[in-house]
């Protein structure tokens, strides 16, 4: 019984950590709330944007009467602002899930164009919106970042996800397990470790490269915090793993889990991949400052 009850409590350590990063974040989708025309709407504004997407900023809104510009430049530039007129347009939405059981079959708002980057690439902008009571402005304060990124296959994608998930499950239940002093955790520590070697060290830089275009770019080649934090969980689980061979020290293996759990707490892409415009090499960005700056300021 003792055992169930830590596997159900593993479990919903790991889906609410997992629910945590799904949400948070610099790349995740920044929402605001605005009032046009006496009507109220939650605005999601796109902060990634793949490759093979169309490279467009969405406003849903409604109001046909509305006129909105978008406003951008490159991140980190001296470059103008540029000016990209909103345009409400209706897109079909070719999908079997979407059409059939979610009844979706296009979609609506206002759409403002903005040119493509490279892999790692980033615009920033903000929006103007004018209605009957005049022109305000959105995020003109503290301007929306998007990174651009390569698509990532599938059969790499799924699988790194997958197989890090499963490892942070079998993490916390390993953890939960030393606490109650069952020896089983040395076997799920030994799995937790393996895991984070496929998915993390294997899988995760195989996405960095066709996202960004490189394999690593953590400690010694730079700062990115996913790859470093990766780095920094797998070596206290070899930790974890070596000391328990012969003896038995949950303590070290409750530490690996909770530092495992800690790290994957930080918000995924802070400190993430970024192009250097003025050399064209892909390096740490600095998106961790705009989210924590744009999260104390909404204008």
């Amino acid at each position: 019984m003792k055992k169930i009850i830590l596997w159900l409590l593993a479990f919903v350590i790991t889906i609410m950590a997992a629910y945590y990063q799904r949400t948070t974040g610099p790349t995740y989708p920044k929402r605001i709330n605005t009032t046009i025309n006496g009507s109220l709407y939650e605005l999601k504004l796109v902060r990634s944007i793949d490759l093979s997407e169309r490279s467009e900023v969405k406003l849903k809104i409604t109001d046909t009467k509305v006129k909105a510009n978008l406003y951008y430049k490159r991140f980190n530039s001296n470059d103008d602002y540029q000016v990209s007129p909103f345009s409400y347009r209706v897109y079909p939405v070719n999908s079997f899930i979407m059409n059939k059981i979610f009844k979706i079959t296009n979609e609506k708002g206002f759409f403002a164009d903005i040119p493509q980057q490279p892999p790692a690439g980033k615009l920033q902008y903000f929006i103007s919106l004018t209605d009957s009571k005049g022109t305000t402005y959105l995020m003109k304060e503290t301007p929306v970042v998007i990174r651009f990124k390569g698509g990532v296959p599938g059969y790499v994608l799924i699988p790194h996800i997958l197989i890090m998930f499963i490892a942070m499950f079998f993490s916390t239940a390993a953890g939960l397990l030393a606490v109650a002093k069952l020896p089983s955790y040395k076997k799920y520590a030994l799995w937790t470790l393996i895991l984070l070697i496929a998915g993390g060290m294997i899988l995760g830089p195989l996405v960095q490269k066709y996202a960004f275009g490189e394999l690593w770019t953590g400690i010694p080649f730079g700062w990115d915090l996913t790859d470093n934090k990766t780095l920094i969980t797998m070596l206290f689980w070899v930790l974890a793993v070596i000391i328990n061979r012969k003896k038995e020290k949950p303590l070290y293996t409750l530490l690996a889990a909770f530092v495992l759990l800690l790290v994957y707490s930080i918000p995924h892409s802070l400190f993430g991949s970024e192009l250097d415009y003025t050399t064209g090499q892909v390096t740490q960005g600095l998106l961790f400052l705009i989210f924590f700056r744009n999260n104390h300021k909404i204008s």
